[in-house]
């Protein structure tokens, strides 16, 4: 299990997250939901080791910090950060040296043909277009096959066909017993079977439901999402005007 506990995070006065605590259970899909500056991306790399911050993130009990388990995660950030001078499976061959894989080969050519860019093998990383350039960054971080994949904002600059690909490699990594986190902005990228929505809003959670729980409400996902973040805005406005009124 993957646990998150009362993480907070400030960027000089901003606080981005504020006291943010959950749980991933594994073989599930989560899914993590909020308008932009929301707090998605900054508990994703939070958890991913790339901030330092206030709190605790552990897998069975050890934390994220070290090195033993990081190797049971995986992560695909919301923008691709390719090497120019290097192609398509140069890239793969850095990865999958990097974490020390063995029998990969196979893995590679998969990977390449599910996202259609098993022709684009020998393009450099700056003569791909964006939306390659965000295929080849699905590729990479799932080559490793981890336990645990944060995805951000994946579906950002896919065609349909690739989004529709995902979708479906989605769906068969969480039968196989994968713990999956996804982040998004976007609630109709998510029509796929997850199994529990974390909704953010200024760096706080304010909704954490499964879906059983929404699907017996009678209200749907977005419903939620708007019903949540919406009346929390319309709470900071009325307060903001009281409290011009008292200053008055």
């Amino acid at each position: 299990m993957l646990e998150v506990k009362n993480v907070t995070k400030r960027y000089g006065k901003n606080l981005a997250c504020d006291d943010v605590s959950f749980n991933l259970e594994p073989g599930t899909l989560t899914v993590l939901l909020g308008p932009n500056g929301a707090g998605k991306s900054t508990i994703i790399k939070s958890i991913i080791g790339f901030l330092k911050y206030n709190g605790s993130i552990t897998i069975n009990g050890t934390s994220t910090k070290t090195t033993e388990a990081r190797k049971y995660l995986g992560y695909i950030p919301e923008m691709p950060s390719l090497y120019p001078t290097l192609t398509v499976v140069e890239h793969m061959e850095f990865i999958a040296r990097a974490y020390k894989l063995t029998n990969y080969k196979d893995r590679i050519n998969m990977l390449l043909e599910r996202f259609e860019l098993d022709d684009k093998r020998k393009k450099f990383g700056d003569e791909l277009s964006k939306g390659m350039q965000q295929k080849l960054n699905l590729c990479l971080g799932l080559l490793p096959d981890p336990d645990y994949i944060l995805l951000d904002e994946p579906m950002l600059g896919l065609d349909p066909h690739a989004i529709k690909e995902l979708k479906l490699y989605i769906e068969e990594m969480r039968k196989e017993g994968k713990t999956l986190l996804i982040s998004t902005h976007i609630i109709d990228s998510v029509d796929m079977l997850w199994d529990r929505t974390i909704i953010m809003q200024s760096g706080k959670i304010r909704a954490n439901v499964t879906r059983s729980e929404i699907d017996g409400s009678g209200k749907s996902l977005e419903d939620l999402f708007f019903e949540v973040t919406e009346g929390i805005e319309k709470e900071a406005v009325s307060s903001a005007s009281e409290k011009a009124g008292e200053e008055q």
